[in-house]
């Protein structure tokens, strides 16, 4: 029995050894083996990033105004004599041309008084011709002695009275006539129509508040937009010229962003500064004028003027390529061993499309991250891939 024993535990005392060996082994050696995996504590590759060489650009800036447009002319029609809406020859929207007929007036008062007049006349002139008779008989009887001299002269007297009287008639129908022809409202100007308010039967005289309706002359329209102090500096110092006439000449075209976020065809031109700052806003009323042929704007439309400006030799980078932290904006810079380094810098407050204009924090030959920029830090070694610089300028006027 014993004998039995102690044969088994020679045979699992090699076993157990063998097994421990085994273990060891695995623990200590296996890093070592060819293909095996890195440990959670061996240190990761830097990440690959974009990066690209900044470069002098030359670029057009641009910047938007919230603008008002008002017709050239903006004529409110409104009756000169008291009367009722007989015809409406016109709808709101018209096209109309100068002296086009727009509205006939019902004022029987006024045809009666040319009618009064003419009569007036008639009357008038046979007082004349009997006064002229008068005369006629009394030059020869004066001549004779048969009848005194004052006679004549009395008269004559009345003949004047009875021309005079004729003349005043006269004024009375002409003013009668104009009258009636006020009854007939034509349009003064080549414009559209706006809104009418009257309809026909309605009762209108040259004491109503709101006019019968509005003409607006769009064959050039007015944008109106304002600076504030700053932007009106930064214009009287980027303009070229030593008066306000040479500024305003040499101020290039402007553009119309109309409403729905299009360009308008036409390009326009500043035409007028305000000579005073509004001291309530504190900004200077601008006036740009722009060609309407088609009719295209309208009177009372709102749009956005953009000025542009040109920038030569300029350090830009893409919008993307920066960050913002508290108002500031900042970039990533490679530097010795490719690691980056968060440079502040600092920009124009007009962009070039999806550019910055950098003004200060970086020069000409400065490499910095195209992109990644949410997932980079400071002083942060990285694997730089380098851009073409022709392919992240390509769309810096757009």
């Amino acid at each position: 029995m014993n004998f039995q024993l102690t044969k088994m535990k020679k045979a699992i005392f090699p076993s157990a050894i063998a097994g421990m060996a085994i273990l060891v082994l695995s623990s200590c050696g296996g890093n070592s083996q060819p293909g095996a995996g890195a440990g959670p504590g061996a240190a990761q590759p830097p990440a690959s990033y974009q990066v690209f060489t900044v470069s002098p650009q030359s670029a057009t800036l641009n910047n938007d105004y919230p603008a008002t447009l008002q017709g050239e002319q903006n004529i409110e029609i409104r009756p000169k004599v008291d009367g009722f809406v007989d015809k409406i020859y016109i709808d709101e929207g018209s096209v109309v041309k100068k002296g086009q007929l727009l509205f006939r007036l019902s004022a029987p008062q006024y045809q009666q008084d040319v009618n009064n007049s003419a009569a007036a006349i008639s009357s008038a002139e046979a007082d004349v011709s009997v006064a002229q008779l008068a005369v006629n008989k009394a030059k020869p009887l004066v001549e004779k002695d048969i009848i005194s001299h004052y006679e004549l002269e009395s008269a004559e007297y009345t003949l004047a009275s009875r021309k005079a009287a004729l003349a005043q008639a006269r004024a009375t129908l002409n003013t009668a006539k104009v009258n009636l022809g006020y009854t007939a409202i034509t349009s003064p100007v080549n414009g559209v129509v706006g809104t009418i308010p009257f309809k026909i039967g309605s009762l209108v005289s040259s004491t109503n508040t709101q006019p019968l309706t509005t003409v607006s002359n769009i064959g050039k329209v007015y944008a109106y937009f304002s600076l504030n102090e700053k932007q009106l500096l930064e214009f009287s110092r980027t303009v070229k010229g030593s008066t306000l006439n040479q500024k305003l000449a040499n101020t290039p075209p402007v553009i119309l962003i109309l409403s729905d976020g299009t360009t308008y065809p036409e390009k326009g031109r500043v035409e007028t500064i305000a000579g005073l700052i509004d001291t309530e806003t504190g900004s200077a009323s601008f006036r740009a004028t722009f060609p309407n042929p088609v009719g295209l704007l309208r009177s009372g439309s709102s749009a956005n003027v953009r000025i542009p400006q040109q920038v030569k030799d300029g350090i830009l980078i893409p919008q993307r390529s920066a960050y913002e932290l508290q108002g500031k904006h900042f970039v990533y810079v490679l530097g010795a061993n490719d690691i980056v380094k968060s440079v502040e810098i600092e920009i124009m407050d007009l962009t070039a499309g999806q550019f910055y204009v950098v003004t200060s924090g970086l020069k000409n030959g400065d490499k910095i991250v195209y992109d990644g920029t949410s997932s980079l830090k400071d002083s942060a070694k990285i694997k730089p891939e380098a851009m073409d610089a022709g392919k992240v300028y390509q769309d810096i006027n757009k």
